[in-house]
């Protein structure tokens, strides 16, 4: 991978994934509204749609955007919070932002992907600002850590790295929420912005995939290198709250 073509799709990268986990971090405001509409999004993002089912997922972005009212009230805010709470916060539609909740047995929060994720942060230098508010493996997190990552990848393998992530971690989960959001919200702008999302981290590495000239692995070879080795003790994590170093 050419240095100087890594670079560029690094940026783009980066500042598309801000843009999408800023609209995921927190409810709408007008003044979000407002920007959203004048910067014709998601037409302004880097990376555009390279598939049909891409395609889909922009269009119902851009409808869920249209939906918005012109001439925002009080009312309409309201409702889109609440739309908001549903989905992020009391987890009305089952819809969890958390990794941990897809892919532990039990489907609870703040397991394995939650201690993984506080590693994964830490190595690159971050840490969440407040684990008990936003718990290290939240979407909003995952997009920020690709983001950082995205910009700082000057070789293959930190591509193969970034991947790997992907693979391991944010696309083993996200495809399932954005289609539980996108089934269940009475809201066209989450239900599209979940959609999109998903059809974006995928479009990402497949990118990836086509500059490293590496074919993606098989969801089947993805959980059969997580799975744990035979005969291997697993390990009680090691709880230790406030983990030092510079947050988002």
């Amino acid at each position: 991978m050419n240095a100087a073509i890594a670079a560029s799709i690094g940026d783009v990268i980066a500042e598309d994934a801000e843009s999408l986990a800023a609209l995921h971090d927190r409810e709408l405001t007008a003044d979000m509204i407002a920007a959203l509409r004048e910067a014709d999004f998601p037409a302004c993002l880097g990376l555009m749609p390279a598939t049909a089912g891409a395609v889909e997922a922009w269009q119902a972005m851009a409808e869920g955007v249209a939906h918005l009212p012109v001439d925002i009230t009080p009312a309409d805010l309201d409702a889109l919070a609440a739309e908001y709470a549903a989905i992020y916060l009391t987890g009305a539609y089952g819809a969890s932002p958390h990794e941990s909740v897809w892919t532990d047995d039990d489907h609870l929060t703040c397991q394995a992907a939650m201690f993984q994720w506080r590693d994964i942060h830490a190595a690159a230098g971050l840490a969440t600002p407040d684990w008990r508010q936003r718990p290290d493996d939240h979407l909003v997190l995952q997009l920020l850590h690709l983001a950082q990552a995205a910009r700082r990848a000057a070789t293959a393998d930190s591509w193969r790295r970034l991947a790997a992530l992907l693979d391991e971690h944010t696309l083993r989960w996200l495809p399932e929420f954005a289609a539980r959001v996108a089934a269940r919200s009475e809201s066209p702008f989450y239900a599209g912005l979940a959609v999109l999302t998903a059809a974006w981290v995928n479009g990402v590495r497949d990118l990836m995939a086509t500059q490293l000239d590496e074919p993606r692995p098989t969801r089947e070879e993805i959980e059969a290198r997580l799975r744990p080795t035979p005969g291997a003790t697993e390990q009680p994590v090691a709880f230790m709250p406030g983990a030092h170093g510079p947050s988002w």
